[in-house]
């Protein structure tokens, strides 16, 4: 693996999970077992990145879309995603790990709340990585629903309408108090980022890879971020200002 520059690591690293199905028909298998195979990976970018110092991890577990595939997959991933978060807490305890999720919690099963209940509270004193899952997430309705919040207190007269900025309209995210993503990793050769972080990634570096999730490892993930580290972030300026410190 080549050698990556600690302090030109992204502060966060947002990830699209993508081709456990795919990886699964390639080899003639269920697609459960693709995403049995995608948690083993979650499990070694999480401790890998809790590792090497990033401070922020969100991956995007489940979309808002994904409720429309079959309802034979859509509970055996429910399962997973419960066992997966209990099996977790003690690896996420030893690693000093805070454990967070966005999206819309209300269309999870009660079940797996309970789990995520326990998760966000056994972990809430850790200080180091926070790993954000997406569940039932999708940036359209996250940008609405915070549009929403901000109406509402508009018009109770809350918020004054010449305070308003995009500072203040990160505060009605589900990503508030967070740093926006600086760069984002999405698997299995697909180049969009589907509904995923669109306030959030107005800036963020993106890469993407041939590789399906579950084959993406630590080696995958350390030429992904010497990728981003070859890279320079001028937001709007020129090289010239940058190097010069303008």
């Amino acid at each position: 693996m080549r050698t990556l520059q600690p302090e030109k690591l992204p502060r966060h690293l947002a990830i699209i999970m993508d081709g456990n199905g795919r990886w699964a028909k390639e080899r003639m298998l269920r697609r459960i077992v693709g995403h049995r195979k995608g948690v083993e990976t979650v499990r070694t970018v999480v401790e890998e990145s809790s590792r090497l110092g990033i401070r922020y991890l969100t991956l995007f577990a489940f979309s808002s879309e994904n409720w429309l595939r079959p309802k034979t997959e859509v509970r055996a991933l429910m399962s997973l995603l419960k066992r997966y978060i209990k099996m977790e807490i003690s690896r996420m305890m030893q690693n000093n790990i805070r454990f967070n999720i966005i999206g819309n919690r209300d269309d999870l099963p009660p079940d797996v709340n309970r789990e995520v209940d326990a998760a966000i509270a056994r972990t809430a004193g850790n200080s180091g990585m926070t790993l954000t899952l997406a569940l039932s997430y999708g940036g359209r309705q996250e940008i609405i629903r915070a549009a929403g919040l901000l109406a509402a207190d508009l018009a109770a007269g809350r918020v004054a309408q010449a305070a308003v900025d995009e500072a203040l309209f990160d505060g009605y995210l589900f990503t508030a108090g967070m740093p926006e993503p600086d760069f984002l990793i999405r698997t299995s050769g697909e180049m969009r980022i589907s509904n995923f972080l669109l306030w959030q990634l107005a800036y963020a570096e993106l890469y993407f890879t041939e590789v399906n999730w579950p084959d993406f490892s630590k080696a995958e993930l350390h030429k992904a971020l010497c990728d981003f580290q070859a890279r320079e972030r001028r937001f709007g300026r020129t090289s010239d200002q940058l190097h010069k410190g303008n």
